[in-house]
């Protein structure tokens, strides 16, 4: 089959050229959590929340997301930077109703009750047929791909996350970390024996238009060893979509079942992806638009749906070259800027003044996890060198915009 080296941004979709026809579909979502708004949806009717979703769900033949809490009743709750998130184990019925068959755990809640809580929500899943990754009571537990069939074809998932809050696994309970040389041998390994491999980090940091350039480096890495697909999430809103030597990359896409009180737009909206596979390979994906309402979810039609892919578009053509992704980057140091780190560093000593452990685990945090220690990196060098300003207006701009804009 030749490349194709771009998205179809009027369908939102790429192919293959020459690709035979369809065999499999699989249907791939981001951040779930029965928390918010949604914890009494759920609770009352577990379809409820997916909306006109739940129909694209049930169409494909495979779906994953990510499970970005644990389902449990006990544990205690951890000291850490961020907040804590937790579901009940009833709220499983959410997931076993679409019904996803795999759930990717390698993310930065899924330890916030503990070890117990882990081990219940491993055993709620288990009980309701879901297929767990990414997360376990052994590092190695932790680093295993899961290998799934679908439709007679054999597709292994790779899941990593940043082991935020310093919840990596090494030689006991945790998540599968930052490892990027180690994940490129495991992509290279699932190469040689499965028909589709899939590879989701959990990374990056939040809310902002676009991939670090650390994210960006590291995915394309992954595809160069061999993944067909590469799906992020963590940033809450949703990044663009490049495809690196033939291999489609999705930095992040948004929100899925996760509910956060806000009037901001981008973090009120989403997109899943439905990846096709056509003779033993990944033949196009297509994205889902959606939005994010007070008690379900609804795609995204007509003029909205139009207006998303315009939008996912304009911040998917930096990520075609190296250069564009950097210059994107700066863009938004230079939105941060001097002002956005004095507020940052006095947020967090003065919590650290009213509660010394959670501002010690703020702290620790912005200094162990990759996502805030280059960015703070990023940041204090162009300070330095006078530098911070030096970005491009539209990388400036698309980062205020994301950041600021309304519903």
């Amino acid at each position: 089959m030749r490349q194709n080296w771009f998205m179809d941004w009027r369908q939102g979709c790429w192919e293959r050229t020459g690709a035979p026809a369809a065999k499999a579909e699989i249907m791939i979502a981001s951040d779930w959590a029965p928390i918010r708004n949604f914890a009494p949806v759920i609770a009352r009717d577990p379809e409820a929340v997916y909306g006109d979703l739940l129909d694209e769900l049930r169409r494909a033949d495979l779906r994953i997301v990510n499970l970005e809490c644990p389902l449990t009743n006990r544990g205690a709750p951890a000291c850490k930077s961020g907040s804590l998130l937790r579901g009940r184990p009833a709220d499983v019925r959410a997931l076993s109703a679409v019904p996803f068959e795999a759930a990717t755990l390698a993310n930065n809640h899924v330890f916030d009750y503990g070890v117990a809580g882990f081990q219940e929500t491993c055993r709620v899943l288990r009980a309701h047929g879901i297929r767990a990754a990414g997360a376990g009571l052994t590092g190695k537990e932790a680093c295993r791909p899961l290998r799934l069939n679908v439709k007679g074809l054999k597709l292994a998932i790779v899941n990593f996350s940043e082991g935020e809050d310093l919840t990596a696994a090494a030689a006991g309970p945790g998540v599968r970390g930052w490892e990027i040389d180690a994940i490129v041998q495991q992509v290279r390994a699932e190469r040689q024996r499965a028909d589709l491999v899939l590879a989701i980090g959990h990374c990056g940091l939040e809310y902002i238009p676009f991939p670090p350039p650390y994210v960006a480096r590291a995915f394309e890495r992954i595809a160069e060893a061999g993944a067909d697909l590469v799906i992020g999430h963590h940033p809450h809103v949703p990044q663009g979509v490049q495809i690196h030597r033939n291999t489609p990359i999705c930095y992040s896409l948004g929100n899925f079942v996760f509910y956060q009180e806000t009037g901001l737009a981008y973090r009120k909206i989403g997109y899943l992806v439905k990846a096709v596979i056509a003779g033993q390979s990944l033949s196009s994906i297509q994205l889902i638009p959606y939005e994010i309402l007070a008690d379900r979810l609804s795609l995204l039609r007509g003029d909205k749906r139009t207006r998303f892919f315009k939008m996912l578009a304009r911040v998917s053509r930096p990520l075609q070259t190296r250069g564009g992704a950097d210059q994107a980057w700066r863009g938004f140091l230079r939105y941060y800027g001097v002002r956005g780190f004095q507020a940052e560093v006095r947020m967090i000593m003065d919590r650290l003044a009213a509660e010394p452990a959670k501002g010690a685990a703020m702290f620790r945090n912005r200094l162990t996890t990759m996502q805030h220690r280059e960015h703070w990196q990023s940041v204090l060098t162009r300070i330095m060198e006078g530098t911070l300003d030096d970005a491009p207006d539209w990388a400036y701009a698309l980062a205020r915009d994301w950041l600021t804009r309304k519903r």
